[in-house]
């Protein structure tokens, strides 16, 4: 599909459901093509990937793409729980700019993974590291 039909039909699907904006849905298309081509699915006839496979597509490239910044990317996008994901893709499905198999549903989207789990804990230090630094912090401020 040419770029500016892409574009065309994204802002048809933002004009009447304006839950997310535009570039929500850029992501989810760059999330799909890097899913696309880290399953090895890259070719004409074996593109299809299932929402949950998906999923773990979008976890990985919002880390690698905006690594600590994801929660407020999320945020600023409407985007608070993996339903929101299958919203977008079931959109995007509705525009004939992605597509599914007889078994794909809204619901393979449900209960992906919680945000906090997947977005926000990769960057908080380990509860290691957090005794270590209470304890260094202690031991510095016992000397004043």
């Amino acid at each position: 599909m040419r770029a500016v039909n892409f574009e065309e039909n994204i802002r048809k699907i933002v004009e009447t459901d304006p839950r997310y904006p535009f570039d929500a849905y850029l992501f989810v298309q760059e999330a799909l093509k890097h899913t696309q081509r880290a399953l090895g699915r890259n070719r004409t006839n074996q593109k299809h990937v299932g929402g949950k496979e998906l999923l773990e597509g979008i976890r990985l490239y919002a880390l690698k793409t905006f690594g600590p910044m994801v929660p407020t990317m999320m945020e600023a996008w409407g985007i608070r729980s993996c339903e929101d994901f299958g919203a977008i893709v079931f959109n995007m499905i509705s525009q004939k700019l992605a597509t599914k198999s007889e078994t794909d549903r809204l619901d393979d989207f449900k209960g992906g993974y919680d945000f906090h789990e997947a977005f926000r804990k990769p960057y908080l230090p380990s509860k290691t590291a957090r005794s270590k630094a209470k304890s260094e912090g202690m031991k510095i401020g016992a000397g004043h």
